[in-house]
């Protein structure tokens, strides 16, 4: 029996016997294992097992089984992360739930290096005995997404033909019940699902039936009228706000000037080159929302880079489509330098009705999950606490002096509010208004120089069905209008208000920006940047390029319960218990019920066989497996119970668990935080989905998902409560998220 090991570099290239690799970013590593000509003898099936990342053991019961994919061909596909240069692996025949008999192949170790089989064997040879038995075995790999795997599906089940997707394999499912799956009287459900709803907690992921706005930071006044805490001056184009004693002045320059910031003028930029962007002082670069592979190309300038993500031909085949997510993390790893200890401000511009509450909801969730302090400032809710919600269209008039001042006023308490919190130890600051004139831009710029480094973000949306849902929606929702009975009459107002802004709107010129370009829609759209570079920014650009507003479940559950959880026995690798067998069938009922009308629909495991065990009578989907949702890595302590860590090990139990369970690290093990880190690939691709998806995880992992979805701070995912045989349903959507909860069975 073999012994193997894997070492973490880039991934490899597609086929068999092929010498050129595939060194291009993104996607996972795509491998399918199929043999040929086996007929089923007696209880043996073929099964794969192997070292780091396929199984982790070279532990024949851990070994993974092959499925049936016709009468003579048996397959197994699975992903990995790309970063694995080696693959060591054998065939076995063995039983699918027993570890008697075992046959394993003959020969060394099979070798998949950078996505190439080394060697030439096409044939496992078995020996059991005095019989010898020769099967065909065909090994391929390629870079792919989850996404390219639903689109695969999706094409077979529409042509109801086998398909490829630039000759990567369908994905491997059962297409009709296993047998002896089928759904008895203990694993079936009401009709209604509505039955078993569960009341969601009361910190559940409910962001969507509260107003954004409401949830971003409250003004450091206390007051509606803010008497006695602060005083503001608007006089001579210059602005000055006194807390307590404490005077800032803010000059407001000549709006023909544009403020020039100190510090990196550095262009880093992706996509094709615009008629604006060959002006000359304008250096952004845009990308066009699609698929394709970035290939970098060094610009006339010397500092500027533009990512060509033009479909040639050539494009298409050198690696499979991975959208905004190859594009985003080729960004990302371009702008890649030091973390920087200067504080950022993150300064949201546009028309109203374009989206950027949204986007500054979900950019402070992303930020504040991987752990950046992130604190969302609106404006607009310091203007009704500071002078009333009742504000009519005049009030936003550009030629109307007092209300200039007004906004301005609140403006300037909203930012010296951040760039205090900032000094405090904040570190990203999410500024949301309009900010839609240079000069108001350049006040922000004023104020925060020496303080926090600026990055203008601004969303343009052109797509009229697209502003009239937003104009509604915050008719229906914005405290403005909670006061106004007739709808039609708040919606004139709101009209006229965008008029005035509309009138004075000058796009950004100026500093460090973001251009999102018809990107809420999530079909296609460009992103411009300018001026941008360091890790920090890097990672925005990474996130934006994949947000968009299509509403879509998501649906994380536990897988059932294996003969560890009945054991009480952390980690491990055991299939299911009698209890978690039943789930299963309940939980493939209720996927078969709630996405019946999801064609694309698909459903995302561990490489754990518990999670698989679970998966599997699930029928008409395609099945991803994730390592990066592996359980947390229980090192040492993995197969005991938490009895006997606190016998064996008492120091780590009683003192170092207890003291910081969130950063915790279990010896030559993993930490919550380590958890979140290679979670965050599966977060990128979660908001990159348009269609549903079903995430069958564990405990610990299901908790790092949730709390992203629901806001919760880091502190508290540890603790989050996440029962066995319940389905979580998030919807997201442009209201933004809303939780439902499923209990099928105690």
């Amino acid at each position: 029996m073999g012994t193997g090991s894997s070492k973490d570099a880039d991934g490899g290239s597609p086929g068999e016997g092929r010498e050129e690799s595939l060194d291009q970013a993104g996607g996972q590593l795509y491998v399918s294992l199929k043999m040929e000509n086996y007929k089923r003898k007696g209880d043996l099936i073929p099964h794969v097992y192997g070292s780091v990342p396929l199984v982790g053991s070279w532990d024949s019961s851990k070994a993974l089984s092959m499925e049936r994919e016709s009468a003579s061909m048996w397959e197994l596909s699975f992903v990995v992360p790309p970063n694995h240069e080696t693959l060591d692996f054998k065939f076995l025949l063995k039983p699918k739930y027993s570890n008697f008999p075992c046959v394993v192949e003959d020969g060394p170790n099979r070798v998949l290096s950078r996505g190439t089989l080394k060697g030439e064997s096409r044939l496992a040879v078995f020996r059991n005995g005095d019989e010898v038995h020769e099967y065909k075995v065909l090994i391929k790999a390629d870079r792919v997404s989850p996404f390219d795997l639903a689109a695969s599906w999706r094409a077979y089940r529409e042509n109801l033909q086998p398909s490829t997707v630039r000759g990567i394999p369908d994905v491997s499912i059962n297409s009709v019940p296993v047998a002896g799956a089928e759904n008895g009287s203990s694993a079936s459900l009401e009709l209604d699902l509505e039955h078993y709803v569960i009341p969601a907690p009361s910190t559940s992921a409910n962001s969507g039936m509260v107003y954004a706005a409401n949830n971003a930071e409250n003004p450091r006044f206390s007051s509606a009228d803010g008497s006695g805490i602060v005083s503001n001056s608007y006089k001579d184009g210059s602005f000055s706000v006194d807390r307590s004693a404490k005077e800032m002045e803010v000059s407001i320059p000549d709006p023909s000037k544009v403020y020039s910031s100190s510090g990196l003028v550095e262009s880093k930029s992706v996509g094709t080159f615009s008629p604006l962007q060959k002006q000359d002082g304008h250096r952004g670069l845009f990308v066009d929302r699609g698929v394709g592979s970035p290939r970098l190309v060094k610009s006339s300038s010397s500092s500027t880079f533009a990512f060509d993500l033009k479909l040639d031909t050539e494009t298409k085949n050198s690696m499979p489509a991975a959208a905004g997510a190859v594009a985003a993390a080729a960004i990302a790893d371009q702008m890649l330098g030091p973390k920087e200890d200067r504080h950022l401000a993150i300064v949201l511009v546009g028309l109203p009705a374009r989206g950027k509450t949204f986007t500054a909801v979900k950019l402070t969730r992303y930020l504040r999950w991987l752990g950046h302090d992130t604190k969302h400032f609106n404006v607009g809710k310091y203007r009704r606490l500071k002078h009333g919600a009742n504000q009519c269209a005049d009030f936003f008039r550009g030629d109307n002096p007092e209300g200039m001042e007004a906004r301005n006023e609140v403006a300037a308490l909203a930012m010296d509010d951040m760039t205090t919190w900032m000094q405090e130890g904040g570190q990203v600051g999410i500024f949301d208004a309009t900010n839609s004139t240079r000069q108001r831009r350049n006040m922000l710029m004023k104020m925060a120089e020496g303080k926090c480094k600026i990055i203008f973000l601004e969303t343009i949306c052109n797509d009229g069905r697209i502003i009239e849902r937003n104009i509604r929606l915050k008719i229906q929702q914005s405290p403005d209008y909670a006061e106004q009975p007739d709808y039609e009459a708040g919606y004139q107002d709101f009209k006229g208000r965008l008029d005035n802004y509309e009138k004075v709107y000058e796009p950004v010129e100026e500093g460090s920006y973001i251009k999102m370009i018809d990107m809420v829609s999530g079909h296609g759209g460009q992103i411009q940047v300018n001026n941008i570079s360091g890790y920090l920014p890097g990672r925005i650009v990474f996130f934006l390029v994949n947000t968009h507003l299509t509403p879509r479940p998501i649906l994380l559950t536990r897988h059932g319960e294996s003969r560890d959880n009945v054991r009480g026995r952390i980690g491990g690798d055991t299939v299911l218990s009698d209890a978690g067998e039943i789930y299963a069938k309940k939980l493939a009922n209720f996927v078969e019920k709630r996405l019946k009308s999801e064609k694309a629909a698909s459903i995302w495991t561990s490489t754990l066989q518990r999670t698989i065990l679970t998966a599997s009578p699930i029928v008409g989907f395609p099945k991803i497996q994730w390592r990066a949702l592996d359980e947390i890595n229980a090192g040492v302590c993995d197969g005991m119970t938490y009895e006997e860590i606190k016998k064996n090990m008492p120091e780590e139990y009683d003192r170092a668990r207890k003291k910081d369970k969130l950063r915790y690290r279990y010896p030559r093990g993993e930490s919550y935080l380590d958890v979140i880190q290679r979670l965050e690939p599966v977060i990128i691709e979660l908001e990159r989905q348009r269609a549903p998806v079903v995430v069958i995880s564990h405990q610990a992992v299901l908790r790092a998902l949730y709390a992203y979805f629901a806001d919760r701070p880091l502190k508290e995912i540890p603790h989050i409560e996440m029962p066995l045989h319940t389905i979580i349903e998030i919807q997201m959507g442009v209201t933004g998220v809303q939780e439902k909860r499923y209990k099928l069975m105690d």
